[in-house]
């Protein structure tokens, strides 16, 4: 049995749709309301945790519901890879961070890098210095100043506007990077986005 939670309903609708077996839960995390001690055998947690405010009760919650030997998929940006603020994340996190958060609850764990291959480089060395372009007019670095609810319209205008331009002028690239271009090594500068397994 499979158990999704999201804050957003019409995306759980989508869910409940397509696989009406799924169970769906309609809330805000952590804290993992109305999820029983030692009931799940595997969490999966995908791009999220930059999101969540409360990270600690967010990792204890996850150790709750895990059933002994349970195992939890988590991934995150790496925070040296980011080239802007994405006011949509409450922190990113380095390697030291992230490994200091999961130990206070996990013993067993592992953190390895999700990373590309010479043509995912050359895509992310594009959009560095496409959104450098942009940036280039905050003279002030005001990106790091405002209020992160005044970032947000500025922020998906401008993601926007970028993308569809890096995707004119390199369709081929963008085109034709797949799944395949990404692979999980060690912790490297290279790392894209964390990807942990903790074990309860």
């Amino acid at each position: 049995n499979i158990t999704v939670i999201d804050k957003s309903k019409y995306v759980l609708d989508k869910i409940k749709y397509r696989h009406p077996k799924t169970t769906i839960l309609h809330q805000n995390i952590p804290p993992l309301s109305n999820l029983k001690d030692n009931s799940f055998d595997v969490v999966i947690s995908f791009q999220v945790i930059e999101h969540i405010k409360d990270v600690n009760l967010f990792i204890n919650e996850i150790h709750r519901v895990l059933k002994p030997n349970g195992k939890a998929y988590i991934t995150t940006p790496n925070a040296k890879k980011s080239i802007a603020r994405n006011p949509w994340h409450v922190k990113e996190y380095k390697y030291s961070e992230l490994n200091d958060l999961i130990k206070k609850k996990f013993i067993k764990y592992t953190i390895e890098g999700i990373q590309g291959n010479k043509k995912t480089d050359q895509y992310y060395f594009k959009n560095e210095q496409s959104v450098k372009r942009i940036m280039r007019f905050d003279i002030f670095n005001i990106q790091y100043k405002l209020p992160k609810t005044l970032l947000k319209i500025p922020y998906e205008i401008a993601n926007r506007m970028n993308r569809i331009t890096l995707l004119n002028k390199n369709r081929e690239l963008v085109n034709n990077i797949k799944l395949e271009d990404y692979s999980l090594q060690k912790y490297s500068k290279d790392t894209l986005d964390f990807f942990c397994i903790l074990t309860k």
